[in-house]
C-alpha cells in the first residue's frame, strides 16, 4: 500500500462533538476501534514490519496506521504493510495554507497509543534531545502524556553499550514512556549481544506512569507488548 495522503481513519472522532449532554444521553453509546500509531524508524529490524502490523490487527476492535522515517524505507516494501502509511512528504503536502490540518497534530489527536518499534539510535537520541526534524519525532513531541508510548530500541551491540544510550533510555522513561527491553541475541552483522526487541516476554506487564489511565488502554499495552514479542519469535534478526 502507497502511503496515503488522504483522510486519516477515524480522524472525525477527535474532532469536538457539539451535542447537548440531553442528546448524547439518549443516544447508545458507539464502540469506537481502538488506534494504534506505529512508527517505524532506520534499523535492520524495520524489516519485521508487516509482521508486526499482521499481528497488531489481529487484535480484535483495533486499527492502526503507520508513520515511517525516511531511513526505514529501506528495510520493507510499502505493499506488504495493509494499513496507511504516512512519511514526511504526507506532512507537507497537505498543508498549503492557515485552514489545512496539520499531520503530526492529527495523528497524534488519533491515536489513543503510540508504539514506535524499532526504535534506532538515531531517533532515541533525537527524541530524548527534543528534535523534532520529522513527521515522526513531530509527532512524538506534540504526544499527549496522558496516553501510552511504547518504545522498543533496536541497535548493535556496540551502539546499545555506548553510555549516552543508558541516559537516553532513561530520558524517556522519564517523559512517561514506556521500555520493552532488549534481549541478547546473534545480530544480521553477526554479532552476539543485547541489541533487540524482546523475543520471550509473553506475559510482558506495563505499568504506566498515569494511574489515570483508562484500563483499556493497560490491557492494550499489554496486548501490544506481546504482539511485539511474538512477531519476533519466526525470524533471526
Amino acid at each position: 500500500m502507497e502511503p496515503s495522503s488522504g483522510r486519516l481513519p477515524g480522524l472525525e472522532a477527535t474532532r469536538p462533538h457539539m451535542e447537548s449532554r440531553a442528546a448524547c444521553s439518549a443516544a447508545a453509546p458507539l464502540r469506537r476501534p481502538f488506534h494504534v500509531l506505529l512508527g517505524v524508524t532506520g534499523s535492520v529490524a524495520a524489516l519485521k514490519l508487516p509482521v508486526l502490523v499482521s499481528k497488531l490487527l489481529d487484535i480484535p476492535d483495533l486499527k492502526v496506521a503507520v508513520v515511517t522515517t525516511e531511513r526505514a524505507k529501506h528495510f520493507y516494501s510499502p505493499r506488504d504493510v495493509p494499513v496507511t502509511l504516512y512519511s514526511d512528504a504526507d506532512e507537507w503536502e497537505m498543508w498549503k495554507c492557515r485552514s489545512d490540518p496539520v499531520l503530526h497534530i492529527d495523528l497524534r489527536r488519533w491515536a489513543d497509543l503510540m508504539l514506535v518499534a524499532p526504535l534506532d539510535a538515531n531517533t532515541l537520541g533525537k527524541v530524548a534531545s527534543g528534535i523534532c526534524d520529522n513527521l515522526l519525532t513531530c509527532v512524538i513531541r506534540a504526544w499527549d502524556r496522558s496516553k501510552p508510548l511504547l518504545f522498543c530500541p533496536a541497535m548493535n551491540t556496540a551502539m546499545w553499550e555506548h553510555p549516552i544510550t543508558e541516559q537516553q533510555v532513561g530520558q524517556l522513561k522519564a517523559f512517561g514512556y514506556i521500555e520493552i527491553p532488549c534481549v541478547a541475541k546473534k545480530l544480521v552483522c553477526g554479532d552476539q549481544g543485547v541489541s533487540h526487541w524482546p523475543i520471550s516476554r509473553r506475559q510482558e506487564t506495563v505499568s504506566p506512569r498515569r494511574s489515570s489511565q483508562p484500563q483499556s488502554n493497560k490491557c492494550v499495552c499489554v496486548l501490544t507488548c506481546s504482539v511485539v514479542s511474538d512477531s519476533l519469535r519466526p525470524h533471526g534478526l
